[in-house]
């Protein structure tokens, strides 16, 4: 038996445990169902002898997806059904069937099982049925279990058209896409096989005749860090580029001491400069014994690759399409300001010299009872912020997580907002995997944060809740996938979120770092460095209120 044949038959018998077992469902990506599988190990007694079974590697998901193609052709445990995204070429196991394909091939080979029954006899005439009084056998057919239909099996033929267009972009949402696409070139799609070597393999094995092809695609790849103390055969680290035991981590001013070098204080947080302990492991979560044996990966880049994804970089695109959308409070085109900022002790700061603003976001230092790097507020201190005094109608955007989850509701009522959405952020890694080691959490690892948005309570005479007028409803989704970066760095795709909603008008961001300093928005934090204020009348307000304060001249 070929490797290419024992890593069949081994991928065979972990997707019928793992799916029997309901450890995992469908659908699922071919990397993450490899993930589970590397975990899961070899079973034992599949590989009579002494010969050391076969083993998959995160590296080996090229071979795993043409396993499992091979597969949805014919598998002895059931049926499955796969499926690729033609933009990206990822493989994803839609649906699994147990038991779809055995019961059907074990109805044609094996023949129908009989239960034998006894037909009772009625005794009317001792003399003449005892003659009679004999068993009479007949056969009864039991029909072969079978698996209940998939979600999609199950719908008719309309049901599917209606699924498959509802699976298509609407025209304006295609639109919205190519208005505020980012032409910047600062974001690079990720090959979904990692490394180079993995890409090449994979291009290899679709077109093996195509001699005039690149040999990898122009997509970023990775190339793993092995060093020393690194066992690959443990997989990618749960933290890769944010694990406390690689030196990237302190190579942002932004990045606050760590948990063990930490100054407690709500305001004395991030001071200091950033310290690694020597030997922390992946997530220092009690592991300063040993350094992270997990594998690491950065960036492999050299100047000839990407040459046709520059090229088109370069390409003058036409003019899109502008959707005649809401120009905000104002009501025209303005262009923002340069980023300002106040660094100020948030919880003594005079709120009433700032004036009024439109839009508000906040990612405060929630108590969630866990061991954080940064000092927190108390709930009352969260109350006693002054919110109200910031807008007379607007929008409040408030980041939570775990138990500020219902703190944070009963804050946006106590400061006289209503909630009227939620945004949710799910978090990726290095790799844009969805991670699976959050450093938050008591009962589960934190994959995600939520962000509520709010709305000013203001209500018209019979009591309706008035919504802002200028915001433009209808735009985003409410679901952000994004990579994590340092502690407590949110997207930066929330701004866009909220500047299409509000564009133009007043911005404030409160428990902000240097990190979230961006133009058209007011910063307030206590790790900004000196002010910066280019509004002639709040820099007038701030001086007349705190004339000590040293104000740096807009330029």
């Amino acid at each position: 038996m070929s490797v290419e044949d024992k890593l069949k038959l081994l991928a065979s018998s972990a997707l019928q445990t793992l799916f029997s077992g309901h450890t995992v469902n469908a659908p699922i990506s071919s990397f993450d169902l490899l993930t589970r599988i590397v975990a899961s190990g070899s079973p034992s007694g599949l590989f009579p002898g002494s010969e050391l079974p076969p083993k998959f590697r995160l590296t080996d998901l090229s071979r795993f997806e043409r396993i499992l193609e091979r597969l949805s052709e014919e598998w002895d445990y059931g049926k499955i059904v796969l499926s690729r995204e033609e933009a990206d070429g990822e493989l994803t196991v839609m649906d699994v069937q147990l038991g779809a394909q055995r019961e059907s091939l074990s109805t044609r080979t094996q023949p129908t099982p009989l239960r034998r029954k006894r037909k009772r006899v009625v005794d009317e005439d001792d003399d003449s049925a005892a003659g009679r009084a004999e068993e009479d056998e007949t056969p009864e057919k039991t029909e072969p279990w079978k698996p209940p239909p998939s979600t999609l099996e199950s719908l008719n033929k309309t049901m599917k058209e209606v699924y498959n267009l509802m699976q298509q972009s609407t025209a304006k949402g295609r639109l919205l896409a190519e208005q505020f696409r980012s032409m910047s070139g600062s974001f690079e799609p990720i090959c979904a096989h990692i490394t180079k070597d993995e890409c090449a393999k994979a291009r290899r094995t679709t077109n093996p005749d195509s001699r005039g092809m690149p040999a990898i695609c122009e997509r970023i790849h990775f190339r793993p860090l092995l060093r020393a103390h690194t066992d690959p055969g443990l997989g990618h680290c749960s933290y890769l580029n944010t694990c406390y035991s690689e030196p990237t981590y302190a190579q942002s001013p932004s990045i606050p001491p760590l948990p063990s070098h930490r100054q407690v204080q709500y305001g004395a947080q991030g001071q200091g400069p950033v310290s690694l302990p020597s030997g922390l492991g992946a997530g220092g979560r009690g592991k300063e014994k040993a350094p992270c044996r997990y594998l690491h990966f950065e960036v492999d880049w050299d100047v000839n690759d990407g040459q046709g994804m520059i090229e088109q970089r370069q390409l003058a695109r036409k003019k899109p399409y502008r959707l005649p959308l809401g120009l905000g409070p104002e009501h025209k085109e303005t262009t923002p300001l340069p980023p300002q900022w106040i660094n100020c002790d948030l919880r003594r700061f005079d709120y009433s010299v700032l004036g009024k603003f439109h839009v508000i976001m906040a990612d405060p230092p929630w108590d969630i009872h866990m061991s954080l790097p940064y000092g927190t507020m108390t709930d009352d201190e969260m109350r006693a912020m002054p919110i109200p005094a910031l807008q007379d109608e607007g929008l409040l955007f408030l980041w939570v997580t775990g138990r500020a989850m219902e703190v944070g509701r009963e804050c946006m009522r106590h400061w006289g907002y209503t909630r009227v959405d939620e945004v949710v952020w799910v978090k990726t890694n290095q790799l844009q995997r969805v991670i699976r080691t959050g450093r938050t959490g008591h009962w589960l690892n934190h994959t995600k944060e939520h962000m509520l948005v709010g709305v000013k309570t203001v209500t018209d005479a019979e009591g309706n809740l008035k919504f802002p007028a200028w915001a433009n409803r209808g735009l985003d989704t409410d679901v952000i996938v994004s990579e994590v970066r340092e502690t407590s760095r949110k997207p930066d795709e929330v701004y866009g979120l909220i500047e299409r909603m509000c564009p133009g008008g007043r911005k404030i961001e409160i428990f902000g770092r240097k990190h979230n300093t961006r133009s058209g928005w007011l910063t307030l934090g206590n790790q900004l460095g000196a002010d910066q204020i280019y509004e002639e009348d709040l820099r007038a307000r701030i001086k007349a209120r705190y004339p000590e304060r040293l104000l740096n001249a807009p330029p």
